[in-house]
């Protein structure tokens, strides 16, 4: 089975990545830390259940990992072009304690298990060679917190509460065989729509607002 774990906001910047869900849901949320093995940092919200939200983006300071990175961020024209055309809630992660057995099933969607950090690897998560999204996006990335899971104390908590995750898609039926198939715990609602975008109802002190 794959738990729900996070949503990810897939920002060019982590400044424009904090200013569009401070947008949305009149929040701040938090520095979360950085990423030395990817060349990535983050900043996390709590959204309540054992769920989060990450803002990620490259980190301009950051040094290459002599792979693919994470969420495709290695091409900045395409994270550029979605961010421009309001895919910015661009994913999400689920987490599973059987990742090597997916792998082998499923490899040439999710990609490869990559042990992290590399020099003393805590967990592993799926990128596949090229460093794209699994299925644009419409499947998860997949993390093994290896029997450690995140701990929700380290994670800001403002108050916010994921709702409902909508997910359109050109094929709604293609992409909820896939979710049965793989056992998705608590997926996102699937609805027609002309391109893969998702949509989060997420209660705050403020009210209940839209991330996109």
């Amino acid at each position: 089975m794959l738990k729900f774990d996070h949503i990810t906001v897939i920002a060019p910047t982590l400044r424009e990545g904090v200013a569009h869900v401070r947008d949305c849901l009149s929040l701040d949320v938090p520095f979360g830390t950085r990423h030395h093995y990817m060349g990535t940092h983050n900043h996390r919200l709590q959204l309540g259940n054992g769920v989060y939200l990450e803002i990620v983006a490259l980190d301009p300071d950051g040094r290459a990992p002599g792979r693919a990175r994470w969420f495709g961020l290695d091409d900045q024209e395409a994270v550029r072009q979605d961010w421009d055309e309001g895919r910015r809630l661009r994913g999400w992660v689920a987490a599973t304690n059987d990742l090597r057995a997916i792998v082998a099933t499923h490899g040439a969607v999710f990609g490869s298990e990559v042990p992290l950090p590399p020099e003393n690897p805590a967990f592993a998560f799926t990128i596949p060679e090229n460093g794209t999204l699994p299925a644009d996006g419409a499947l998860p990335s997949l993390i093994d917190h290896r029997d450690d899971p995140t701990s929700m104390e380290d994670i800001p908590e403002l108050g916010a509460r994921l709702r409902t995750l909508t997910l359109e898609h050109p094929d709604p039926a293609a992409i909820e065989k896939l979710y049965r198939v793989l056992a998705v715990d608590r997926p996102p609602r699937i609805v027609k729509g002309r391109e893969i975008r998702y949509r989060a109802q997420i209660e705050t002190p403020a009210g209940v607002n839209e991330l996109t």
